[in-house]
């Protein structure tokens, strides 16, 4: 089982799975005075407010992160916002709410930003694990 951490300010929670995680870098290179991964703790959760915290959150390829709101409501999200981003020499990143079937016919509701494997190499597939950055991947 993997590393869970929990980082709060008191309105929003942000939680971290290592296991999940596939070292994009997108949260360092959106909120670097939050997300440091040279320093412990590696989230300085007081370092932004909230609602960019829970913002950089969702743009989580892989779902490592997430966050819970401690006493605040939160509108869902709009069920037809979807983006499509190919990532140069890594995942296709969707942003927004998908449906994912997988081959044995299991269904689950992605909410957020969600990578899948385009290099074929991860063994998380349909979903990038980060292989494709010691495969030398370039597509």
């Amino acid at each position: 089982m993997g590393t869970k951490r929990e980082y709060t300010n008191g309105e929003v929670t942000v939680v971290w799975e290592a296991k999940k995680c596939v070292h994009s870098g997108i949260c360092v290179k959106g909120l670097p005075e939050v997300f440091r991964p040279r320093f412990r703790p590696w989230v300085k959760i007081d370092a932004a407010t909230s609602d960019n915290i829970i913002n950089q959150v969702k743009q989580c390829p892989s779902g490592a992160l997430s966050y819970y709101l401690n006493n605040r409501v939160e509108k869902p999200p709009d069920p037809v916002s979807t983006k499509i981003e190919v990532l140069k020499n890594g995942p296709l990143l969707i942003h927004g709410t998908v449906e994912v079937i997988h081959k044995d016919k299991m269904k689950e509701i992605k909410h957020r930003s969600t990578a899948f494997c385009r290099c074929g190499y991860s063994k998380n597939k349909p979903y990038c694990d980060g292989t494709h950055s010691k495969q030398d991947f370039i597509g």
